[in-house]
């Protein structure tokens, strides 16, 4: 891992994490996490009465929207709860495909912005005037006359902040930086140096890049100039790196230099093309093309390429042709080190060891390893206890699933995850287990996989795991005591908190959180209870549960 000076992975992950805390301030509601396969809406995803613009969690208990239908003041008439005058400007009802540089440009009519905050999944940003009298202007016009944002209207409110919290803690409302932090929501493909070069040099020379892993995918982009990277921010905080994946949320980093020891596909300096990469066990790196989906992925039905990056000729925030340099003195990470080693240096097939040899079996790896692509086959090795191959999709689900759940404990047990040498699972040497169940299974006709279309798979939240467990499809008739008693019943750890959210009166369906002590008693309740099936009185089908990591620390 490359060295950052006087910045490291923990103070990285603190600024993350007093982003998070801002976006809690202004919805106590959920993100998407899943989606559906029932009639009611998605998890954590509410729709308004009249429109299609998500209300997320209990957005519409906080605040009424500045709109003509909703007014300035809640449906009680009391005074006491609406939400004063602020400089910060709560923004909703945007689409899906806008950047920070689409408020700037709809809003700065009203008056000076100092700072944007964007929620993408929420369709949501924080926008942060010079001045009250500038959002009384922008939040008074959304209220008489429709405000489009990148050609949806959209809808505004005070915020009940009084300033956006900056990554830096600068006093001044206007300080940038030529360090930006990127944080990489719903990483569905790797994420690597190649790409965020690919993405991030259009608007601006970069410097140098370092990618942290330990939560998620997060980076430090180095730009030449401050402008640059305001630039840079401006035209990709929002955007996403493929269609309906890899979301980036951008903000001002502290440091204002980055220091990279080596060159390799986590860290690159761009003016030190002298540092040599070093092959290093774990992890694979792959040419990636910006598109729709990298070009290797085409060959599995997922539809044509239809790029979204990078910027666009006409785009006002890209380099023009005298900003270039003449001669560029460092190699364009263009190819991957990796792919002078063969085709044996990727594989679709995932080796798991580590396995609680009582407590694991083949459809529970399935319910813990599907969060993050397809799963065909899994076999448990007869040779070697405690150890099952894994047939995943294609090679991306297999990094996404080392990636994320390399390391974490189960049942008492600490997994390993790594790519096999074989390229396909043969039902060969079947054995009981000790739970009484078959060594092999196959899932390639099953339902419960997430990624069969593309639409399905944009849906899914890419997490890694943590002590919140998203929960859907349930009946509505199903309590907090029930839930309770399943996990009680199938010996795994009861949940401390629990939240359901609110749904639309011809749902049929329920959604919610479930809270845990620790992060291993939530992968162990979804290790095991992922895909139960509920039955309930007079009912002809049963409701399959369906749970995954959510994007919360804690309720």
């Amino acid at each position: 891992m490359s060295l950052v000076e006087e910045y490291d992975e923990g103070e990285y992950e603190r600024a993350a994490k007093r982003l998070k805390t801002v976006e809690a301030e202004v919805e106590e509601g959920e993100e998407l996490e899943e989606g559906e396969d029932s009639d009611s809406a998605s998890p954590g995803l509410l729709l308004g009465d009249d429109d299609d613009t998500p209300v997320v969690g209990g957005a519409e208990k906080r605040a009424q929207w500045s709109s003509s239908q909703y007014g300035s003041r809640r449906d009680n008439g009391d005074d006491a709860h609406r939400i004063p005058p602020s400089p910060v400007v709560h923004v909703r009802g945007l689409c899906e495909s806008v950047v920070e540089a689409d408020l700037v440009e709809a809003l700065e009519k009203f008056g000076t912005i100092c700072y944007v905050m964007m929620m993408p999944f929420k369709r949501q940003a924080l926008v942060e005037f010079e001045g009250v009298e500038s959002a009384d202007k922008c939040v008074a016009c959304g209220a008489s006359e429709a405000v489009y944002v990148a050609g949806q209207q959209a809808f505004f409110n005070y915020s009940t902040s009084k300033r956006i919290t900056r990554p830096t803690h600068s006093d001044n409302p206007n300080s940038g930086n030529n360090v930006l932090l990127l944080s990489v929501q719903n990483p569905l493909y790797p994420i690597t140096t190649d790409v965020l070069y690919t993405v991030c040099n259009p608007t601006g020379n970069v410097l140098r890049i370092v990618i942290f892993k330990r939560n998620g995918i997060q980076a430090m982009v180095e730009f030449e100039s401050v402008q640059s990277a305001q630039k840079a921010k401006a035209a990709l905080n929002g955007a996403d790196i493929y269609v309906g994946c890899c979301t980036m949320k951008i903000e001002y980093a502290r440091p204002t230099r980055l220091n990279v020891i080596r060159n390799d596909s986590d860290s690159w300096d761009y003016t030190k093309p002298y540092l040599v990469r070093r092959d290093r066990g774990k992890g694979r790196q792959r040419q990636a093309i910006l598109g729709e989906h990298p070009s290797s992925y085409g060959d599995n039905g997922y539809g044509s390429h239809c790029p979204l990056l990078p910027l666009s000729s006409n785009n006002r925030y890209k380099m023009g042709s005298h900003d270039i340099p003449e001669v560029v003195t460092y190699p364009l990470p263009q190819t991957s080190y990796y792919m002078g080693l063969g085709a044996s240096s990727s594989s679709s097939v995932a080796m798991v060891s580590g396995l609680h040899a009582k407590r694991m079996n083949c459809t529970r790896i399935f319910n813990l390893i599907c969060l993050y692509g397809n799963i065909e086959k899994v076999k448990f090795m007869k040779s070697v206890p405690g150890t099952a191959l894994v047939e995943m999709g294609d090679e991306y689900a297999v990094d996404r699933a080392i990636t994320h759940l390399n390391s974490i404990k189960v049942f008492g047990k600490r997994l390993n995850v790594c790519v096999s040498k074989q390229h396909a699972v043969i039902p060969s040497q079947v054995f009981e287990l000790e739970d009484g169940t078959s060594s092999y299974k196959d899932f390639a006709m099953t339902r419960n996989n997430r990624f069969t279309s593309a639409g399905q798979a944009s849906k899914n939240i890419i997490q890694p795991p943590s002590c919140v467990l998203h929960f859907y499809n349930v009946p509505p008739c199903v309590t907090e005591e029930e839930l309770q008693q399943l996990c009680a019943t199938h010996d795994v750890p009861g949940f401390i908190k629990y939240k359901v959210f609110d749904a639309k009166p011809s749902s049929k369906t329920i959604s919610g959180l479930l809270e845990f002590e620790t992060k291993t008693h939530a992968v162990e309740v979804l290790t095991v209870l992922n895909h139960y099936q509920i039955r309930i009185p007079n009912g002809s089908n049963p409701y399959t549960l369906k749970l995954c990591f959510s994007t919360s620390s804690h309720l």
